[in-house]
């Protein structure tokens, strides 16, 4: 049973990424399939797809199309619900899919500021009083969690919900956001989980960068793999 999973480049779009961390944790067999956002035919390779002008967009074996990432977490959380991808307690699992909406929803200062860029980090970002409230929020909720849970991740191992909050904790160090020593542990278990190394490396594989992603006069610095 595979799945079709239509993604953007995978140096630059945050919402492809957090679908195949859907996937790919919990060893769900999915077949990408790429276009190039803001290429000149992107909307004709979607709509090819059958999607509707966004990545992701995920064919599902039995010929479904989710084309929103939360309907996709939805969906993945329904048909496994014994691959360990929401938590197990009740209570947490409500609280994940809270905080996954919130994300899905939320921090646009934060996202609009600090674009994913997996090919870079960047030196001399100055935050904005927007960016730093989510920040403030982020810290919030993973410290809720992550106490709780005694981490690396969130709810214990690798959720869904991480899966929404990665991309953010890769702008939390490429952009040099200040940040508790408990949001850089749980940014460094994102960026060394395999799943997020397997994405990484094929991202940086694609030899087109996008202008829009490029942060200059900021000064590009490598980006932290921990290795």
């Amino acid at each position: 049973m595979t799945y079709d999973l239509l993604i953007g480049q995978q140096s630059y779009s945050s919402w492809s990424l957090r679908a195949w961390l859907a996937f790919a944790p919990f060893d769900i067999p999915t077949t990408l399939h790429k276009v190039e956002i803001y290429g000149d035919t992107f909307y004709d390779d979607v709509a090819a797809f059958g999607a509707v002008r966004t990545v992701p967009a995920v064919r599902t074996p039995e010929g479904g199309m989710l084309s929103d990432s939360i309907a996709i977490a939805w969906h993945v959380a329904d048909a496994f619900p014994d691959r360990g991808v929401m938590p197990s307690d009740p209570v947490q699992r409500a609280e994940a899919m809270s905080i996954i909406a919130e994300m899905h929803d939320g921090f646009t200062a934060l996202r609009g500021a600090c674009p994913v860029n997996l090919r870079t980090a960047w030196a001399g970002f100055e935050p904005s009083e927007g960016v730093l409230a989510d920040v403030a929020r982020f810290e919030e909720v993973m410290a809720r969690a992550i106490n709780r849970s005694g981490g690396p991740f969130l709810y214990g191992t690798f959720t869904l919900a991480d899966a929404f909050y990665a991309p953010l904790a890769t702008r939390l160090l490429t952009y040099g956001l200040p940040m508790s020593s408990t949001a850089q542990a749980y940014a460094k278990a994102i960026v060394t989980h395999p799943s997020f190394v397997d994405w990484r490396n094929a991202g940086m594989e694609e030899t087109q960068e996008i202008a829009r992603y490029d942060k200059a006069p900021l000064e590009r610095v490598p980006f932290p793999t921990f290795a």
